[in-house]
């Protein structure tokens, strides 16, 4: 059905690759640099686990057929596409800072499991907890592979 932060393996997947990033590691496309990046990663966690809110962002994503092209459609995420402010304001540390914050809170969503209760997402709104795990993975796999790792 897809990767998903709730497998081990697909975890430790990310785990691997985030541990690669490094203070100069340059993005392929956009305008994050590697820390902001880092922190837009786990910024995404913060909203699944009800830690970090975000205004609604009203638009088709709520629209059955654009959750399913970005949760589960084996088609690459388009470069570029707007993310809400809050995901892109949060202050930042070291890469080093960012890598652990990432690990901790990755930890977290996966120590409240399959079964857990997460928040809605400010776009795709209210997320089974199998499509929030598949959209985490899906999110920080298109965020690492714009930093070519």
């Amino acid at each position: 059905m897809g990767k998903t932060v709730f497998n081990e393996a697909d975890r430790a997947v990310l785990l691997t690759r985030v541990a690669t990033i490094q203070t100069g590691t340059k993005p392929r496309w956009g305008q994050m640099n590697a820390v902001k990046m880092l922190r837009h990663i786990s910024g995404q966690l913060e909203i699944a686990l009800g830690e970090l809110t975000c205004a609604p962002i009203p638009g088709p994503l709520a629209n059955p057929f654009f959750r399913w092209f970005a949760i589960d459609s084996p088609i690459p995420w388009p470069k570029g596409v707007r993310t809400a402010p809050e995901l892109i304001s949060q202050p930042t540390a070291g890469v080093e800072e960012e890598q652990t914050r990432f690990r901790n809170k990755l930890a977290k969503v996966a120590a409240r499991g399959a079964n857990g209760e997460f928040s809605p997402h400010p776009a795709f709104g209210a997320l089974s907890t199998a499509q929030w795990g598949r959209l985490m993975w899906r999110h920080v796999d298109h965020h690492l592979r714009q930093f070519g790792v």
